[in-house]
């Protein structure tokens, strides 16, 4: 069983920033937080879960939603088995629970059902 432990969210203003970190644990037979795929998605109240961003496993390669291009950035540690999501420019409408997801398939997904362990979340707001 792999456990993911989100942090960093918290209240900020609209065009500001924060960093939110996703810790891993554990472990599922013959793979390692290195083999992962790893995301961020988020949910605001009485919507969907959204997909954020995702990170590859082993050539860093990366995937935005278009309203995370160029103001979010994805970044894992393999060492610290953290995935980080650093957002800048936050707007109030992106006020939402965030969530860490790993993924034991090989190829990146924007879907949620492509993930199989999720972490508790972490509340971001931004006031207008």
């Amino acid at each position: 069983q792999v456990q993911l432990v989100e942090s960093g969210g918290g209240l900020v203003q609209a065009g500001g920033s924060l960093r939110l970190s996703c810790a891993a644990s554990g472990r599922t037979p013959g793979r390692t937080f290195s083999n992962y795929v790893m995301a961020w998605f988020r949910q605001a109240p009485g919507k969907e879960r959204e997909f954020v961003a995702c990170i590859s496993w082993n050539t860093g390669s990366t995937n935005y939603a278009d309203s995370a291009k160029g103001r979010f950035t994805i970044s894992r540690d393999n060492v610290k088995n953290t995935v980080y999501l650093q957002m800048n420019s936050l707007k109030p409408e992106e006020t939402a629970v965030y969530y860490c997801a790993a993924s034991l398939r090989w190829v990146i997904t924007t879907a949620p059902e492509g993930y199989d362990y999720w972490g508790q979340g972490t509340q971001v707001t931004v006031s207008s």
